[in-house]
């Protein structure tokens, strides 16, 4: 049975309110800050395997971005821009004097990658988890289109609604990518619980699809940032992809030759027998984050 991550609730002043974030972990001598940053249908939540992997050598301070989770009330206007606004924000507030080492998922990789990118004073190195680079196939395309075709399966989900806190558990324990994974039962349902807003019969996913459309929208220009890196950067890829298929996010050749073109500032690892989601909240995924993270922490 999986250990209890400790956790606080924390909030940070944003344009139009207050952006949630939380603290994972103990925050005491020797538990150096780590941003986290999740990915486009996700939440905070999803980084409670990586805080247990990080006892007693990080803190992890993840918050919900705008139009997801316990940030879910926060208004328009959406995007990468208001993303990179509401880290500033938070950096500011919880971690004014000592630049973290960011990590981010999927759409967390690219936020995280152009914050650094853009202001590397503010951030020691950055770990890219299975996301960062441009995803095959969506150059010259209409990007509402590929959005749906990517994530199809998720913005279906942003439709739907659930009887009760255990259909809900039920629906992500057989979702294709997570049935019969690491991933920690614990963790799914708090991750479940926390995603979850509404009453019975009808709750529903917090996640507001106008927010995912909008950074769908941004895709292409925050897509640039992992080829400005210029703090040391990390970059995981998962071999299978949103739904456990063969079909990486990352291909691992697309991330060696982003590494290839600063070997001695860039790393690119593909994880062995993990998916989009397992790489985050999966045991073996998050002890690899957490390797590169402790190694980044350690530079």
């Amino acid at each position: 049975m999986s250990a209890a991550v400790e956790s606080d609730r924390l909030e940070v002043g944003v344009a139009g309110g207050k952006l949630a974030a939380f603290r994972f972990g103990a925050s005491g001598e020797g538990a150096r800050p780590v941003l986290a940053v999740h990915g486009t249908t996700a939440s905070s939540y999803e980084w409670l395997a990586l805080a247990r992997a990080l006892t007693g050598r990080a803190t992890i301070l993840a918050p919900d971005l705008r139009g997801r989770g316990a940030s879910n009330g926060l208004p328009g206007p959406y995007g990468i821009a208001a993303h990179l606004s509401d880290l500033t924000a938070m950096l500011d507030q919880l971690a004014p004097a000592q630049p973290p080492v960011a990590v981010g998922h999927s759409l967390g990789a690219y936020v995280v990658a152009r914050l650094a990118a853009d202001r590397p004073d503010r951030i020691r190195a950055v770990v890219l988890v299975d996301g960062g680079l441009m995803i095959p196939g969506s150059d010259r395309v209409d990007l509402q289109a590929f959005a749906d075709a990517l994530l199809g399966p998720a913005l279906a989900r942003l439709k739907m609604t659930f009887a009760s806190h255990e259909a809900y558990h039920d629906w992500w324990r057989a979702h294709p990518a997570i049935q019969g994974s690491d991933i920690a039962d614990a963790d799914l349902v708090a991750y479940a619980d926390h995603d979850l807003v509404g009453r019975q019969p009808e709750l529903r996913s917090s996640v507001s699809e106008q927010a995912v459309r909008a950074d769908a929208a941004g895709f292409l220009e925050v897509a640039t940032g992992a080829d400005r890196l210029a703090v040391p950067s990390t970059l995981l890829c998962a071999p299978r992809g949103l739904r456990g298929e063969p079909n990486p996010m990352q291909p691992l050749a697309l991330a060696q030759a982003w590494a290839a073109q600063a070997p001695r500032q860039r790393v690119a690892i593909q994880v062995p027998e993990v998916n989009h989601y397992t790489i985050a909240m999966g045991r073996a995924g998050a002890a690899a984050v957490a390797a590169a993270v402790a190694a980044a922490l350690a530079r």
